[in-house]
């Protein structure tokens, strides 16, 4: 079975959001899936899609906090500059943190590890709604 669909997130505020439930619950067919693969592309080059920490909020924090230091706003080097201030530094982060995931399906879930979960990184002030393309590819349940 293939299937495509682009879903739109809700949008947030600067920073990593755990967005595994929100992306689960635009995909009820996953669960019609023995096993597979699911890929992500977000559809957008200010913000990302990454896997992290989903029990402890923190990690997101510092991981915010990391990023806001390394690829901070208002650098002289940056020539791109017409969009905003946040603007270069987003794109950036999008390219440091990625944009697409590849992950497994078993028995009709993600097969994320304990403590996984999926995350948007939000890099401008007012990015507004992301968009996401998904593909799943598998075996349906017998």
């Amino acid at each position: 079975m293939w299937f495509s669909r682009e879903i739109q997130l809700r949008p947030r505020q600067p920073g990593f959001h755990l967005v595994s439930d929100e992306i689960c619950a635009a995909l009820p067919e996953i669960a019609s899936l023995q096993l597979g693969l699911c890929h992500l592309l977000l559809k957008h080059t200010s913000a990302s899609l990454l896997l992290g920490e989903s029990y402890d909020p923190d990690v997101r924090v510092d991981l915010a906090a990391w990023a806001k230091r390394y690829a901070a706003e208002g650098e002289k080097y940056y020539i791109h500059t017409s969009e905003g201030p946040d603007d270069m530094p987003a794109h950036i982060r999008s390219a440091l943190f990625g944009v697409q995931l590849s992950l497994p399906i078993h028995q009709g879930t993600l097969a994320l590890g304990t403590w996984q979960g999926i995350w948007l990184g939000e890099h401008r002030r007012h990015g507004g709604s992301r968009r996401i393309q998904v593909t799943l590819h598998g075996e349906a349940k017998n």
